[in-house]
């Protein structure tokens, strides 16, 4: 097996992969589309399941990239004054 032939079974694995996890999000998304209530604070608001289920991943998401953020920034330094 040469080089090509490797580099395109992996390209053609990457993309089945994607296929694959992009239909289990659809189907996800299907199956979630009953209406739920949530209590936020002193607020209660009706939205979609899955609406519910993509603010919650997009706030844990900008959650982890700040922490990343603040422990990256706060390494850096250290390892500056370490040089200094």
């Amino acid at each position: 097996m040469d080089m090509e032939t490797g580099k395109y079974r992996m390209k053609k694995f990457k993309i089945i992969l994607i296929v694959v996890i992009l239909l289990l999000v659809l189907v996800v998304f299907l199956q979630n589309t009953q209406p739920v209530k949530t209590k936020f604070l002193f607020a209660e608001i009706t939205m979609p399941h899955v609406l519910l289920l993509l603010l919650t991943f997009m706030l844990g998401f900008v959650a982890g990239l700040i922490a990343a953020g603040l422990l990256f920034r706060k390494s850096d330094k250290s390892s500056a004054n370490v040089k200094a």
